[in-house]
């Protein structure tokens, strides 16, 4: 694990460092006429050592809690990821669970029924699903429910809820808003936080069930086709009992890893649906960061993206030797 994120920040810190003194320097300015400056600032912060004394240095930094500034928004970077990973958290609380049911049911039903009109059907929606940009999708879904019918607004929350929320007298528990505002009691703002969410989370779920789908499908027909089906079939056992009780769980092995890595990828920010529904997590942060070229930031995000994934990982193999009992007993 901890190799991975050691590589992760030396890739991305290599990076970084194509940019000059210099310019690294000037991102401190804000004042024009402290550009007679420069030079003082790149010997306060030893931009002009060597790389691997600037990541030394950054990394001993990292280990005692302190992960830079954010010159992009003007706050300790730590607490950047912690002001917005909240509003990501909850999309893929609603996203990611939707996303691994459906994704696995339909597929699981196209390979029961294979080469019938369900199977027809729920492959061209996985390759439709597969095909649509994630960015042109919530811009068409944004122009008819927002644009058109003037429901499913983007960000959040209301105004009205937002003022209510930073108003003192609604108590932020958690930072994702239904959880908060069933703890409040609040039904306004829950089904205000709820009724945001619809379309980022559709937008996520159609764009990432159809490799569920797929992948879930080719495992099913693979366990179907194995002798212990036939002869589960040939003991008198029901159909139903042989795909739910044997082949849906060996089918699933193969799908728990794309299940944690989608999580994954959701945890750690998905950068065009947060900008397009201007829901502002990890993502939309660290999208503007990088525009603003605050390497800290940057810096920060992909350290916090690995261990995102480490985890991930780390959960995947112990989910794996809950279903095959065979990777437990190895």
């Amino acid at each position: 694990m901890i190799p991975v994120l050691i590589g992760v920040t030396i890739l991305i810190f290599a990076i970084t460092q194509l940019f000059d003194p210099y310019m690294r320097a000037s991102l401190y300015i804000r004042d024009p006429r402290q550009a007679k400056n420069i030079e003082g600032i790149i010997r306060k912060y030893g931009l002009d050592q060597p790389v691997y004394i600037q990541y030394f240095r950054w990394l001993d930094q990292v280990l005692h809690g302190n992960l830079g500034w954010s010159q992009s928004i003007h706050m300790p970077v730590l607490d950047a990821l912690l002001t917005h990973f909240p509003a990501t958290a909850e999309l893929a609380l609603y996203a990611a669970p939707l996303t691994i049911i459906i994704g696995t049911a339909l597929g699981k039903l196209a390979a029961v029924k294979k080469d019938t009109a369900v199977d027809h059907l729920t492959r061209i929606m996985a390759i439709i699903g597969w095909s649509l940009p994630s960015f042109w999708l919530g811009i068409m879904l944004l122009a008819i429910f927002y644009g058109g019918l003037g429901i499913f607004s983007p960000g959040r929350l209301s105004t009205w809820a937002e003022n209510l929320v930073l108003s003192g007298k609604f108590k932020v528990y958690t930072g994702l808003y239904t959880i908060d505002a069933i703890l409040n009691l609040n039904g306004a703002v829950l089904l205000d936080a709820l009724s945001h969410l619809v379309l980022p989370v559709t937008t996520l779920v159609i764009i990432n069930m159809a490799l569920l789908m797929r992948i879930m499908r080719s495992s099913m027909l693979e366990q179907l086709n194995k002798t212990y089906v036939i002869a589960a079939r040939a003991r008198g056992l029901k159909w139903k009992t042989v795909i739910d009780k044997h082949a849906t769980r060996n089918a699933l092995i193969s799908v728990v890893t794309i299940s944690g890595l989608l999580t994954a990828g959701m945890l750690s920010g998905m950068v065009i649906t947060e900008t397009v529904f201007e829901f502002k997590g990890i993502g939309y942060w660290a999208a503007h960061a990088a525009t603003q070229l605050d390497i800290p930031a940057v810096l920060g995000f992909a350290l916090f993206a690995g261990m995102v994934f480490v985890v991930a990982n780390l959960i995947v193999d112990i989910l794996y030797a809950y279903i095959d009992p065979r990777i437990r007993l190895g």
